[in-house]
């Protein structure tokens, strides 16, 4: 056990990238998708995790070559590079901390569900109980956060989103959808209904972070890497986003087996243990919630650190979690995430709304990266053919996913 603990442990930047990816937002998404249609959607996770693994690589190896960071080197080097920069900065704070916001209100309600389990009687005050449970949970995530250090957040996260990977990975033995919907699955297709689109642009919300690029330069420098490390950098990458892949296509398979093929459509945090318990029963449902709560919080915990990171990328400095700036943002996204406890809110409905919005600012992050990799600076280690093949492709799938966007949440407000 002290091996495998080591081992996880000595897992690199990556692991924040699985952070940002598989949290309560891929896990809603990918659980209403799999409620829904079933396997159509898994070509977009793969299309998504190709193109941000490479995205990932990208990043970490731009900074390992020249030590600067992403947005300071947009600043610094591309025509308008400091209103692109401007730009992500606002796109990207936008759409994490209105991600967090639901984050935060599935969480506690994941815990509320598992608490009830025990003590039925709290159903009643399920409202005081959610919101007392949701200011517990972000004050020990903020309370972490301001008195820790890179290495702490790296330890904290690997633990979580390892029991995440594990238990959701265990709950696909009970409920394990044909071979052939996973074919069927691999074809591009968009559900011609209600909802199609707005979940596909979640799906790319989700797993095509532009906030998991952008944090990679601060988070392989805080690593201590240098140009020494461009394979294990390399290699780091590429472990992120097969495992975002893996765990995130277990979340949809479960919800394949369990939910879709019943026709139980999930839209509360309570659906999702209902569906599962009398095909699985209450041990892997329990399993399957402390897999949601682990992704949940291992979201939590970078998206507070999405800011500062980015503030401290635009001025090319460190990330300082000891001075004030740090601890007054951090404070007041750690607020914002109590929106929707406190006003009570459908957690469900949110998070797949919110994660919508992180697609925008999606094409500017891949143009941003494009051009500065094929700068003549740049020397040997510019791109390849194949490599801006692959960028080219990510960005026009960005258009076209960020189109898919408008138009769903046009139709969820119509």
């Amino acid at each position: 056990m002290r091996r495998i603990f080591q081992a996880i442990l000595a897992f690199g930047p990556g692991i924040f990238a699985i952070g940002y990816t598989v949290g309560t937002g891929s896990v809603t998404s990918m659980i209403v998708a799999g409620s829904s249609f079933g396997m159509q959607l898994l070509w977009v996770l793969m299309l998504s995790c190709i193109f941000s693994g490479v995205l990932i690589f990208v990043y970490g190896q731009y900074t390992l070559v020249t030590g600067e960071t992403a947005l300071f080197a947009f600043k610094k080097h591309l025509p308008w590079g400091k209103a692109i920069a401007i730009l992500i900065i606002i796109g990207v704070s936008f759409g994490q901390w209105n991600s967090l916001i639901g984050i935060l209100g599935i969480t506690s309600n994941v815990v509320f569900e598992i608490l009830v389990l025990s003590f039925p009687s709290l159903e009643e005050h399920k409202y005081t109980t959610v919101l007392i449970l949701a200011v517990v949970i972000i004050g020990i995530m903020y309370s972490v956060l301001v008195k820790g250090d890179y290495t702490l957040f790296e330890k904290v996260l690997a633990v979580l989103v390892s029991f995440m990977g594990l238990s959701f990975f265990f709950t696909l033995f009970f409920v394990f959808p044909q071979p052939q919907e996973i074919i069927a699955g691999l074809i591009p297709k968009i559900p011609e209904v209600k909802g199609g689109s707005m979940l596909a642009a979640a799906f790319v919300g989700t797993t095509m972070a532009s906030a998991t690029f952008l944090s990679r330069p601060l988070f392989v420098k805080g690593k201590g890497w240098t140009i020494k490390d461009l394979i294990t950098q390399k290699n780091d990458a590429i472990v992120a986003a097969c495992l975002v892949f893996v765990i995130s296509g277990s979340i949809m398979a479960v919800a394949t087996g369990s939910l879709f093929k019943e026709g139980i459509v999930v839209t509360k945090v309570v659906d999702m243990s209902q569906a599962l318990t009398p095909i699985a029963g209450k041990f892997a449902m329990s399993v399957f919630f402390f897999g949601t709560l682990s992704a949940g919080l291992s979201s939590i915990f970078p998206i507070l650190l999405i800011v500062p990171i980015m503030l401290s990328d635009y001025r090319s400095g460190e990330l300082d979690t000891k001075s004030s700036q740090f601890k007054w943002i951090t404070g007041i996204a750690s607020l914002i995430a109590l929106t929707i406890p406190i006003f009570g809110g459908n957690p469900v409905e949110g998070q797949v709304l919110t994660q919508v919005f992180n697609v925008f600012v999606l094409p500017l992050v891949i143009t941003g990266i494009f051009l500065l990799t094929n700068r003549k600076e740049y020397g040997e280690y510019k791109n390849g053919t194949v490599l801006n093949a692959i960028l080219l492709l990510a960005f026009i799938f960005s258009i076209v996913i960020s189109v898919n966007g408008v138009i769903g949440i046009i139709s969820y407000l119509e």
